[in-house]
């Protein structure tokens, strides 16, 4: 394949991924838990794991082991991709709740706040961009061709996750 065939097809599958994502957060009803105990709950160290779950060095030291096949790496390639799609539906569902509890805190206060409103919208269609390349270079990196780094996913939740703290610091002190 040429460069112009697999820019179309990487562009495609961008926008069809972001077309999914965008209408099942559209369409997504959002179960929202706004107490003390799940603000406390929220945590970044949660998806720390998925950081380093697709290192690229874990295979480069696989392969120098005597008897680790293509087949094999094949396989653990397949086991990392599932765990961090895992990861990613939990990152999205907490960022999303997030981003609820963000919203209705900003309704319920008397003082208004259109920067807030600002950025919230700005880290939601960031977060979703970030959602669309990460799934696509998941694609890839099936086949060893891209790497995946969610790090600007999780510093998204933690910006978010911390303008709530923010927000409701009676409920996080309750």
């Amino acid at each position: 394949m040429d460069a112009i065939t697999i820019s179309i097809l990487v562009v495609i599958a961008l926008l069809v991924t972001l077309f999914v994502l965008v209408r099942r957060t559209i369409s997504a009803g959002v179960e929202l838990p706004l107490d003390s105990q799940w603000i406390a709950e929220l945590s970044v160290d949660h998806y720390r794991p998925m950081l380093r779950l697709l290192d690229e060095n874990d295979l480069k030291f696989l392969r120098s082991q005597p008897g680790f096949t293509s087949r094999m790496e094949a396989k653990l390639r397949a086991q990392r991709r599932q765990i961090l799609r895992g990861y990613l539906r939990g990152l999205e569902t907490d960022f999303r709740r997030v981003c609820t509890a963000v919203k209705l805190l900003m309704l319920q206060s008397e003082l208004d706040r259109p920067d807030l409103a600002s950025v919230l919208m700005q880290q939601q269609a960031s977060f979703a961009l970030g959602m669309a390349m990460v799934n696509v270079r998941l694609v890839f990196y099936r086949w060893g061709i891209a790497s995946v780094d969610v790090s600007d996913l999780v510093k998204r939740f933690d910006a978010m996750r911390l303008e709530l703290w923010s927000l409701a610091p009676s409920a996080i002190a309750a």
